[in-house]
C-alpha cells in the first residue's frame, strides 16, 4: 500500500468523524429552550443592553424582548462598553459572535439556531484538533483516530457545543496550549530548548485563552502540574546518569524559554486584573458555586458532582426523562456499562504508561488532568468555590480526558482480547477491536439522549409553562419576578420568547390553533434581601394601575407577597411542577 493511499484513507477517517460530529451537533440545535447564560450571550454579542429594559413597572413582550433585536448600527465598541459594565466574562467570544450574528443575520431568522450554530461549528472542528494533537502527542495515527472518534460522540462535549456560550472556543485553545506543552515536554526529553516561534505561539494561545473564558488559568495552572511533574522525572532521570552528552547551555535555555512564556502568559493575564475587579457584578453572577457551610452535604457533593462529570465524557443515557421506567432502565445500563468498560480502560491506562511510544503522552497528560482536578477540589474545599457544580467548568481539561481516553482505546484496539473482572462480575472476553466499538457505540447513543434533551437537559423549561398559563388564565395575564441581575431579565426572556415562538407557530398554522389570548405584561421587580418590602409595594402599586380582571403570575418571586387584601385569590388547584420556575397564580376580578 503506497503512502498517498494510506494518507488517503487517514483523511477519509477524520472527515467521517468529523461529519459525525457535525451531525449530532446541528441535530435538533434549536429545539431546545435558551436558558439565562444564553441569553446573556445573544444580547451582548448583539451590542445591546439589558439596561435598557424597564424595571419596576409593567411591560409588554416587545419591550421585553428589545434586547435580543439586530441593530444594524452596533458595532463591536458596543459589544465591549456593554459586556464589560454588566457581566463578569471577558470579551474575545463576544466579539467573534458579533461578526458571526451579523453574518448570518440577513438569511436566517432563527435567532437561537445562529447563536448556537457558532459554538456547534467550534465543536465539530475540535474533533480535527485533537486528531492531530493526539497523533503529534502519542506518534500514533491510531491514538489520534480513537481520540477524535471520541470527541466526536462525547456526550458532554456535544452538551457544551449545543450552548450558545464560549466553551468550544475555550476548549479549541486548550487543545492548542496542550500542543505547545506536549512539544515542550518532547524537547526537554531531548534536552533541547523551545523553538523561539513555540515561545511566542503559546504566550498566544494562553493570552487568547483567558480572553475566551477566566476559567482558562486553571488549565494553565494544570499544565504548570504537568510540567513540574515532568522536570522531577527528568531531574531523577539526570542523577541516575552517569554522563550527559548535551552542554549545560541546553539546560539553561530550556528554562529561559519557559519563563519567557511564563512571564508573557503573566502579562496578558494582568490586563484583565483590573477589569475584572472593577466589575461590580462579578460576585452577584457566580455566589451560586460559593459556599460557607461545612455540612456534611458540602463535603461530599463536589465528589459525586465531579464524578458525574467524568462519567458523561463518554456516556449518558436518558436518566432525565419524564418516564420513570426509562430512568430506571438507563441507569441500570449506565452502571453495567462502566463495571464493564472501567477496568479494561485503567488497564490499558497502565500499559500506555509503560509502552515507550505512549508513555511520555500519556505521563503529561495524567499529570494535566490530575493537576486540574486537584485544583477543583482544592476550590472546592479550601476556598469554599464548589466548581464541581458547573459541569460545563469541566472544559478547561477535557481535551485532556479524551486524549487519556484515545490512549487507552488504541491499546485496547490492539488487543487481541480483554476481560473485564470487577467486583466478582463475570469476566467476560471479547476482543479489543469489539470492545473498542461498543464504547463508541454507547458514546453516539449517548450523544443522542443529550441532544433530544433527555441528558444534560435544559434547567429552565419555559415549553412547558407557557401551555399552564395558557390553559389556567382566561383574562389579561401579568407575569412578575424580582429582579437583581440580568440572570432575572433572562428567566422573562425564555418565558417571552417561548410565547412569541408559539403565536407564529400558530400564525402559520404548524399546528391545531388554540384559543387565542393577548400576549402577557412583564414587571421586573426590583429586589434587595434587606429591603424586601420595596419589592412588595412596586408590585401592589403595579397592580392598583392595571385593569381588572387580571391573573398574576409570579414566577420566581423570591420576596414573601400576600395579594389576598388587593381583591386577589390565590389558584386552588395544584398545578405542575416546571423546572426553573417556581410560580403562583392570584386571580384579581
Amino acid at each position: 500500500m503506497t503512502e498517498f493511499t494510506i494518507e488517503y484513507k487517514q483523511l477519509l477517517l477524520i472527515l467521517l468523524w468529523t461529519a459525525i460530529a457535525l451531525i449530532l451537533r446541528f441535530a435538533n440545535l434549536d429545539s431546545k429552550p435558551l436558558w439565562t447564560d444564553e441569553f446573556s450571550t445573544i444580547v451582548f454579542s448583539l451590542g445591546n443592553s439589558f439596561l435598557g429594559v424597564p424595571i419596576d413597572r409593567a411591560i409588554d413582550l416587545a419591550t421585553l424582548l428589545a434586547p435580543l433585536q439586530l441593530r444594524p448600527d452596533a458595532g463591536i465598541a458596543d459589544v465591549l462598553n456593554n459586556l464589560l459594565l454588566e457581566s463578569n466574562h471577558p470579551p474575545i467570544y463576544f466579539a467573534l459572535a458579533h461578526w458571526w450574528m451579523k453574518l448570518f443575520a440577513p438569511f436566517h431568522d432563527n435567532l437561537v439556531w445562529i447563536a448556537r450554530s457558532l459554538p456547534a461549528l467550534l465543536g465539530a472542528i475540535s474533533v480535527s484538533a485533537i486528531y492531530f494533537l493526539g497523533k503529534f502527542a502519542f506518534s500514533s495515527r491510531l491514538v489520534g483516530h480513537c481520540a477524535a472518534a471520541m470527541m466526536a460522540v462525547s456526550p458532554y462535549g456535544i452538551y457544551l457545543a449545543q450552548e450558545a456560550r464560549h466553551y468550544t472556543l475555550g476548549i479549541l485553545l486548550v487543545i492548542a496550549s496542550l500542543f505547545c506543552l506536549t512539544l515542550t515536554a518532547k524537547k526537554m526529553q531531548q534536552r533541547a530548548p523551545l523553538p523561539v516561534w513555540a515561545v511566542v505561539f503559546w504566550i498566544i494561545i494562553n493570552c487568547l485563552g483567558i480572553a475566551v473564558h477566566y476559567f482558562f488559568i486553571l488549565t494553565l495552572c494544570a499544565e504548570a502540574i504537568a510540567l513540574i511533574m515532568l522536570c522531577w522525572q527528568q531531574l531523577q532521570s539526570n542523577l541516575l546518569s552517569t554522563n550527559s552528552q548535551q552542554p549545560s547551555i541546553w539546560q539553561s535555555q530550556i528554562l529561559g524559554r519557559l519563563v519567557a512564556v511564563a512571564i508573557g502568559t503573566l502579562a496578558g493575564g494582568l490586563v484583565w486584573v483590573p477589569v475584572f475587579f472593577s466589575n461590580k457584578y462579578g460576585s452577584e453572577l457566580t455566589n451560586w458555586i460559593a459556599s460557607s457551610d461545612r455540612t456534611f452535604l458540602t463535603w461530599i457533593a463536589p465528589i459525586f458532582q465531579a464524578l458525574a462529570g467524568w462519567f458523561t465524557v463518554m456516556s449518558l443515557l436518558p436518566v432525565e426523562s419524564p418516564n420513570l421506567a426509562i430512568i430506571v432502565v438507563s441507569a441500570i445500563g449506565m452502571t453495567l456499562f462502566f463495571i464493564w468498560a472501567l477496568p479494561i480502560l485503567f488497564s490499558s491506562l497502565k500499559i500506555s504508561l509503560k509502552l515507550p511510544g505512549t508513555r511520555l503522552g500519556a505521563a503529561i497528560f495524567s499529570s494535566f488532568v490530575l493537576g486540574a482536578i486537584l485544583l477543583f477540589f482544592g476550590f472546592a474545599y479550601i476556598l469554599g468555590i464548589d466548581l464541581t457544580r458547573g459541569a460545563r467548568y469541566n472544559f478547561v481539561y477535557f481535551p485532556g480526558l479524551i486524549l487519556l481516553l484515545g490512549a487507552t482505546l488504541a491499546v485496547t484496539f490492539n488487543t487481541p482480547a480483554v476481560k473485564s473482572q470487577w467486583f466478582n462480575f463475570p469476566a467476560v472476553e471479547i476482543a479489543g477491536r469489539k470492545a473498542v466499538v461498543l464504547i463508541l457505540a454507547m458514546g453516539f447513543i449517548s450523544a443522542v439522549t443529550v441532544n433530544c434533551d433527555l441528558g444534560y437537559r435544559k434547567y429552565y423549561k419555559p415549553d412547558l409553562l407557557i401551555p399552564i398559563i395558557r390553559e389556567v388564565s382566561q383574562v389579561p395575564v401579568l407575569i412578575a419576578t424580582t429582579q437583581n441581575t440580568h440572570v432575572e431579565i433572562g428567566e422573562l426572556m425564555g418565558i417571552g420568547l417561548e410565547w412569541e415562538r408559539r403565536k407564529q407557530e400558530e400564525a402559520t398554522g404548524n399546528q391545531a390553533k388554540v384559543r387565542a389570548i393577548n400576549s402577557p405584561l412583564f414587571l421586573l421587580d426590583k429586589y434587595r434581601i434587606t429591603a424586601p418590602e420595596v419589592a412588595i409595594g412596586t408590585l401592589e402599586k403595579t397592580l392598583a394601575l392595571l385593569e381588572r380582571p387580571l391573573d398574576v403570575w409570579l414566577v420566581n418571586f423570591r420576596a414573601d407577597v400576600k395579594l389576598e387584601n388587593k381583591q386577589c385569590q390565590i389558584e386552588s388547584r395544584d398545578l405542575p411542577a416546571v423546572d426553573g420556575y417556581e410560580y403562583q397564580v392570584y386571580h384579581c376580578d
